[in-house]
């Protein structure tokens, strides 16, 4: 397979568009690589090439037939067209059509057609003319992007000259609205979501054609019509009333809060203060329950204060550091309800989904038909402390009350937990469990005292909990990213400084607890052994809920 990508964009390779054509052409070559077809590809980008204007002398069909006079790169352009099996037309939409020097292009394509006058009857308009050249069998893709918030009512300057060029059935258009938020890595979460569509666009087109499925959902609105509208006004930085340009910082600050996602709305307004420090400018973004507002005056009473230089800021907006590296490098400082900064993915982090042309999210929660097939969308399974906890718990209670019964019922017990990770994610640390939860009650039902087996158990909870702390990620990380963000939550280091600590108190507690129970077990307080040593973890389960809270706040505040 052949194919030769037109790149009509002034920007080349730093076009809008030509992010949505790389990733249809690597869906294609997925597909290509899967079905072991060789994929050879061309690529030209017009604002490189020296393509002048036609001159509209006819010499390409009277005096040299086939050829132009004008001798620049446009004879290389016709070359690869007639190579490639595929072309794919790759541009911006400027004033309705195409960008000038792409227009260029398609204008000095007269050498490919003979001057004679036809029918045909699968292109737009009355009168044609025959190619000079055998064309069947050769496709055609357009890509585009504009910077309205929808590409439909839009197009149909493109529609018409490929209509006229190619037939109404004789290519595939991708039109895409809101193109300027390609540029935007704060809003990648969208942008990565419709290129997944696009990439899986061009896996369906190499196996025949874009399922109808996949139509629809490069259909809907990157982001509603009236938050795209507000986003893109303000980027020029231009105040709306006096029309004059304002601060950079503001215009950031309004760009942010034009972001906030009211459906997440806490159910109390929140004031965040954003002060930038290099330039004495302080801001503050009203959320409430019906949208956000900019406050210039400081008159409200911030719930959360953020002191950042601007740079900062927007190199966390922009992808190029990570917002919690930064708070951990100490490059900005959070002060008050630190909360807000937790779930700030869920107040600032773009549309979980993508918008219809209403503006609403669509239903992921549903089943979706894919041809023959239903593609189901499947929550992610999330981990389980309890699980983790289940076999121990019931070992430690049901073994100090009666030494073989009890190691009987906790056998049953991890028998039965795998069970459970059916509807959940199990983790090394749940493995593990089993086997040693096993091996104690094994030594019990043969004899071993359990004045001995029953602390070395903790020794062993407490062992595997101290371990965990010098890898990569702590045992609590595991199950309390559930509650921040999810697998997002193990690459904020914060976070996993956190939990770091806190799996090394609780280590702690579980190593020391094989002291007092040995003791313990020495005594008529034996059966009860178990339901004591539950009082340490629970006034240790209210530290755990303090500390997550304090810790990353006291960090945040550059303490």
């Amino acid at each position: 397979m052949k194919l030769f990508v037109i790149n009509g964009s002034p920007r080349g390779n730093r076009s809008n568009t030509y992010k949505l054509t790389k990733a249809f052409l690597s869906g294609m070559k997925e597909s290509a690589d899967a079905a072991g077809e060789a994929f050879e590809l061309e690529e030209i980008q017009i604002n490189q090439l020296e393509i002048r204007p036609c001159l509209g002398c006819f010499s390409c069909w009277s005096r040299t037939p086939g050829n132009c006079c004008i001798h620049d790169d446009m004879r290389d352009v016709i070359q690869k067209l007639l190579w490639a099996d595929i072309t794919i037309w790759s541009f911006p939409l400027y004033y309705f059509t195409v960008p000038g020097g792409l227009k260029n292009l398609i204008d000095r394509q007269l050498p490919m057609q003979l001057p004679f006058m036809t029918e045909n009857k699968k292109q737009t308009g009355n009168g044609s003319h025959p190619s000079r050249y055998d064309m069947s069998g050769k496709k055609t893709v357009v890509i585009s992007t504009c910077g309205f918030y929808t590409a439909e009512g839009n197009y149909d300057g493109v529609y018409s000259l490929f209509d006229h060029t190619c037939g109404r059935d004789g290519y595939t258009a991708i039109f895409c609205g809101q193109g300027e938020l390609f540029r935007v890595p704060d809003l990648s979460q969208r942008t990565d979501q419709y290129l997944h569509f696009v990439r899986k666009a061009g896996s369906e087109y190499f196996s025949g054609n874009i399922l109808p499925e996949t139509r629809s959902e490069l259909c809907r609105l990157l982001y509603p019509k009236e938050t795209f509208e507000a986003w893109a006004d303000l980027s020029w930085g231009i105040d709306p009333q006096s029309g004059e340009k304002e601060s950079d910082a503001l215009t950031f600050t309004r760009q942010m809060a034009v972001l906030y996602r009211r459906e997440n709305y806490p159910g109390r307004d929140q004031v965040l203060e954003i002060y930038y420090t290099d330039i004495d400018e302080c801001y503050q973004i009203v959320m409430g329950k019906e949208g956000s507002r900019v406050v210039t005056d400081g008159s409200m009473t911030a719930t959360t204060r953020i002191e950042t230089p601007l740079p900062v800021w927007r190199s966390i907006g922009a992808g190029e550091i990570r917002g919690d590296e930064a708070l951990m490098q100490h490059l900005y400082k959070v002060k008050g309800d630190f909360n807000l900064m937790l779930k700030w993915d869920d107040y600032f982090g773009g549309l979980k989904g993508s918008a219809d042309e209403t503006g609403q999210p669509p239903d992921t929660g549903a089943s979706q038909t894919t041809g023959a097939a239903a593609e189901i969308h499947i929550p992610p399974k999330s981990t389980s402390m309890n699980i983790l906890l289940l076999p121990w718990i019931t070992f430690w209670v049901s073994a100090a009350i009666d030494s073989y019964g009890g190691s009987l019922i906790s056998i049953c017990v991890c028998a039965l937990v795998p069970l459970l990770f059916y509807p959940n994610k199990k983790t090394l640390y749940d493995v593990l469990s089993g086997p040693m939860i096993v091996l104690c009650s094994m030594a019990l039902m043969l004899g071993v005292s359990g004045r001995i087996v029953i602390p070395l158990s903790y020794l062993a909870f407490g062992v595997m909990w101290i371990a965990s702390c010098f890898v990569k990620i702590p045992l609590t990380a595991h199950y309390s990213m559930n509650n921040y963000n999810g697998p997002d939550a193990l690459k904020n280091p914060l976070f996993i400084k956190t939990n770091r600590i806190l799996t090394f108190l609780w280590g702690i507690l579980y190593l020391l607890t094989p002291v007092w129970t040995y003791a313990l077990m020495g005594t008529t307080m034996r059966p009860y052994t178990g339901a004591i040593n539950s009082a340490a973890p629970i006034l240790m389960g209210a530290f755990t809920v303090w500390f997550q809270k304090w810790y990353p706040a006291k960090v945040a505040g550059g303490e």
